[in-house]
């Protein structure tokens, strides 16, 4: 039996990914703070901003691995916030780091150990996973941060069989990216004319690349943008 386990399926990206590897015949377990609306994925609650709350789903979780042959782990679950590094304060510093680079560790505690062969550990990063821009300084910082950790994770697990990458998208039509844009139309026509495309990118359309690397050993410790060619400004 394959086995995706995915955070933050309950909505954007995370949800396209979830639906994808149903459609491939996968079981889907979601790891978030809401259940997954797709028919057929089962979800764990819990928030992963919160320091170890996965402790009370390790049983449950433990049940699950045991039971698969193959195991794709993606850690999608993520938060941008507005903020600077002249005025970023610490305690906002842990928080953003909590959920985006600390709960991604403890998830792979706990995944790893019942990884056997053919398995895979997808991050999903960002454009800002290896340059910046102004005003999201802790999310710069985070997925810089996942790089480091993806690249960590290919060195340690050599010779195990399992692979892993990283797939930064670019600007994909969420339901966090409208909520940061509001009904700001020039900001929106800005993003999207940064694209190659003049378009957001479909959630559907980075799930077809996750979907593609979870059976691409060929990709070990590859940064993949999917961000259908950005305009260099």
């Amino acid at each position: 039996m394959n086995l995706l386990v995915v955070t933050g399926a309950s909505s954007g990206i995370g949800r396209a990914i979830a639906n994808r590897f149903l459609v491939d015949g996968w079981r889907v377990l979601s790891i978030a703070r809401r259940p997954c609306p797709e028919a057929g994925v089962e979800s764990l609650i819990c928030d992963l901003a919160e320091p170890g709350a996965l402790e009370p789903l390790q049983a449950a979780l433990s049940q699950r691995l045991a039971e698969a042959d193959r195991i794709c782990l993606v850690h999608n679950a993520s938060v941008m916030r507005s903020d600077r590094i002249d005025t970023l304060e610490t305690e906002d510093l842990r928080q953003v780091l909590q959920l985006n680079v600390l709960s991604v560790n403890a998830l792979n505690r706990l995944v790893i150990p019942a990884m056997g062969e053919g398995s895979s550990l997808v991050y999903i990063g960002s454009t800002l996973a290896e340059k910046a821009v102004p005003g999201v300084a802790s999310y710069v910082i985070a997925k810089h941060a996942l790089v480091g950790m993806m690249r960590a994770t290919c060195q340690d697990l050599a010779g195990r069989g399992i692979h892993t990458c990283m797939i930064c998208p670019g600007f994909t039509d969420t339901e966090q990216l409208r909520g940061l844009i509001g009904d700001n139309t020039e900001t929106l026509a800005a993003i999207t004319s940064m694209s190659a495309f003049d378009r957001l990118i479909e959630p559907e359309e980075i799930a077809e690349t996750v979907a593609f690397a979870s059976h691409a050993p060929v990709l070990n410790g590859a940064v993949i943008h999917a961000n259908l060619g950005q305009r260099e400004r």
